[in-house]
């Protein structure tokens, strides 16, 4: 990233802070919701019964520092087995195509997101960390959907 994305990132913080970034649910739970930049929908599930059933719920906003997070955490948590992303797209971030196009393709020698669009498409994650997002983890694409029920169906 150059210098003047830095400075635009940092004003969007001070101008727009979005506090929220994950909720912890159930530990013993294998599905983890990722809700793009649907806020609102992250708060519904944050303060609902399906936290209960869930491993965490989070947004993601970017298409690197955020999914270095998905990737360190379920190395980290090796009962997650499943991530629904839901939500809305990051306008010109794409996070959500990213997500999935690093869980098809992988990354290059430099840490860049085989086939992604995003304007950022480096990672911090290994190979190995990556590999075992690919192969230990089922991605459920329903990039879009903000209706709470709609996603509570493929949980319950």
């Amino acid at each position: 990233m150059n210098s003047l994305e830095n400075v635009i990132g940092e004003l969007c913080k001070a101008i727009l802070p979005i506090p929220e970034e994950f909720y912890l649910g159930n530990i013993d739970s294998s599905i983890g919701i990722c809700t793009l930049s649907s806020m609102d929908l992250l708060k519904q599930i944050s303060n609902s019964e399906l936290l209960y059933y869930i491993s965490i719920v989070g947004r993601l906003l970017t298409e690197n520092k955020g999914i270095d997070y998905i990737i360190k955490y379920v190395n980290e948590n090796k009962k997650m087995k499943t991530i629904i992303v839901c939500g809305k797209e990051v306008w010109g971030h794409k996070a959500g195509h990213s997500l999935f196009e690093l869980h098809k393709n992988g990354i290059d020698n430099d840490g860049r997101i085989i086939n992604s669009t995003s304007p950022d498409p480096f990672i911090t994650a290994t190979k190995s960390e990556v590999n075992y997002f690919q192969n230990e983890i089922n991605l459920i694409n329903i990039i879009n959907e903000t209706n709470f029920e709609t996603i509570k169906k493929l949980v319950i």
